[in-house]
């Protein structure tokens, strides 16, 4: 057995405040959490330098990082963006496929799976699929390539994930392309979190995919239909419909910080799961990359095509979160349900993670008060060091 006692942190209380503690890690699971020193404790310990412990971060949109990308035909491409992402706080992930052909979308696919089988669980975990298109509208492609849009096919998802659909968590599709809502109800049936996205569709056409088992709404706000007076669109059905779930980037371009703040008064915290949706750019300075075989020039924290569209974001995730606080003033409560809890909640991942428990994965972010990640422990391994640059064990 590996112990390592994790002291002098700071815990989120129940009622979002901050008290003293410790967090003892046993197998990669966490085994206590006190407000009271372990006076008997005899194994490893580790300083956490008053850190706020938050439990790790999940982004369930993200399509690659430092200079991979989940589309790439490379094997060891997620194995990069997976040891990346604990520098931000990241200790699990859904690999976000790209609009492509299907024999490239097969290949990430396989990749991915390759990696999640493998031996090496060092960094963050991944814990399946976000396919992102094709089935989507053309006419709000946004950095999505539009020469491979097709109308959505269980067929065609089944021979990528085969009859089961096993590591499909989620779809991002245009409701209005399907036909009587044929597949978003087989997908739902299936346990499918199935996200609009990418859409033309105005409110009623919402509402009826809704009673066929649409629940989430993709990078809210960006590429669906806006609000207006005489027609709420997908931006109003996010706000007025309590059963739907939103992404959001909260990275200040995506989304205004007056419109970040609105949202979360309007939606709440309950309702929102705040993701990156970065591009390999991220974590790599500002010059020419690639999305989709597309040319993407990053200035900053902005990338773009060559017409100005938006093409995914360079944000991390605890960049994301310091947004947040500094556009809405979110509680410690808040941020962890924003950053984790949310989305461990709706991928029925809640007895593992989203939240620092008893017999849980010891996904562990240590944190300032302003968000800068200082370490990070996934599965009960510290994976990220501010001080350090290689995955280094505590055991």
């Amino acid at each position: 057995m590996t112990r390592t006692l994790i002291e002098n942190i700071r815990l989120v209380q129940n009622d979002g405040s901050l008290a003293e503690g410790s967090v003892l890690i046993e197998d990669g699971r966490i085994a206590a959490m006190s407000a009271e020193p372990l006076t008997d404790y005899t194994g490893d310990r580790f300083d956490g330098g008053g850190s706020v412990a938050m439990p790790g971060f999940i982004d369930i949109h993200i399509h690659g990082a430092l200079g991979a990308d989940f589309m790439d035909d490379d094997s060891a491409a997620a194995g990069t963006i997976a040891a990346a992402l604990p520098a931000e706080g990241t200790t699990s992930f859904l690999a976000t496929t790209l609009t492509h052909s299907p024999e490239r979308i097969s290949q990430a696919i396989r990749h991915g799976r390759n990696f999640m089988t493998g031996k090496e669980k060092a960094g963050a975990e991944m814990l399946g699929f976000h396919l992102e298109g094709p089935f989507i509208h053309p006419n709000q492609a946004g950095a999505q390539p539009a020469a491979y849009i097709c109308e959505p096919s269980m067929a065609q998802l089944q021979g990528w994930f085969g009859n089961n659909l096993d590591d499909l968590k989620i779809i991002t599709m245009a409701p209005e392309q399907d036909v009587e809502f044929k597949v978003i109800r087989e997908l739902s049936e299936r346990g499918v979190i199935v996200s609009a996205g990418h859409t033309t569709a105005d409110y009623a056409t919402i509402k009826r995919a809704q009673e066929a088992g649409l629940t989430h709404l993709t990078h809210f706000a960006n590429a669906m239909r806006g609000l207006h007076h005489r027609e709420i669109g997908v931006v109003g059905a996010g706000m007025l419909n309590r059963e739907l779930f939103c992404e959001i980037i909260a990275d200040g371009i995506h989304l205004a910080p007056d419109m970040l703040k609105l949202v979360l008064q309007v939606i709440g915290p309950e309702r929102l799961l705040l993701i990156t949706d970065s591009m390999r750019a991220k974590g790599l300075p500002d010059g020419s990359y690639t999305l989709g075989d597309q040319e993407v020039t990053v200035s900053g924290q902005e990338a773009v095509l060559a017409d100005g569209t938006l093409a995914g974001s360079v944000l991390k995730m605890n960049e994301g979160v310091r947004q947040l606080k500094v556009a809405a003033d979110i509680s410690w409560a808040d941020a962890i349900a924003l950053s984790s809890g949310n989305a461990a909640q709706r991928f029925g991942i809640s007895d593992r993670k989203g939240s620092l428990e008893h017999g849980k994965d010891a996904d562990i972010v240590l944190v300032t008060e302003d968000f800068s990640v200082r370490h990070t422990f996934c599965r009960g391994r510290m994976s990220f060091a501010h001080d350090q640059i290689e995955d280094v064990p505590v055991d």
